[in-house]
């Protein structure tokens, strides 16, 4: 059962993720489709519509760093982090999973850092009313409850894995290397 809902939410963190960068996709396509009309208006002699999207470079890098962090978790479960893996290939199996559990334990604790900061950080800006510099004010708080939210699913992934790992179970970023041949240590 609880794998399952883990399961669920590391697809849900994926699927976040896609929507952003579809979103980042739709805009930029707006904004370029808008040129293009204006363009064309102008070259007929006709007054331009003026389709524009404020400040799309700053929404859309509150949008890919959104995609960044809530893709963490599932990316790490599919073998998708760069991991060099050619010491790991190099001891006995024991040791390996010894240096695995350092890996995972260190990656927790960065991670745990970095989920206080950025909690913090969102806090704050709640708190004081912080908003974007560009020409359209977002609150800053926003962008940053994603960031948190991306890292608190990483975070609850790298707890998982190291449980796996305790158990004596394969970790499933293990898995997924494994089963794509990976050999070359990266």
């Amino acid at each position: 059962m609880l794998r399952g809902l883990l399961d669920r939410l590391y697809a849900a963190g994926f699927v976040l993720a896609a929507l952003a960068l579809v979103t980042i996709a739709g805009l930029v396509l707006v904004q370029v489709l808008g040129r293009v009309i204006d363009k064309t208006l102008l070259a007929i002699g006709q007054e331009p519509v003026g389709i524009a999207i404020t400040s799309l470079s700053e929404l859309g890098g509150f949008l890919f760093v959104g995609a960044v962090f809530l893709a963490l978790a599932g990316t790490l479960r599919s073998g998708g982090h760069v991991r060099v893996t050619l010491l790991i290939h190099s001891v006995p199996p024991s040791a390996a999973r010894m240096l695995s559990g350092v890996a995972l334990l260190l990656a927790l604790g960065l991670c745990s850092f970095a989920l206080y900061s950025a909690g913090v950080q969102a806090w704050d800006s709640w708190a004081f009313n912080a908003v974007s510099f560009g020409m359209a004010k977002f609150p800053l708080w926003l962008p940053q409850t994603v960031m948190v939210v991306g890292l608190c699913l990483f975070w609850v992934a790298l707890l998982d894995e190291f449980v796996t790992l305790l158990r004596g179970s394969v970790p499933s970023f293990q898995r997924a290397e494994d089963g794509k041949g990976v050999q070359d240590g990266h």
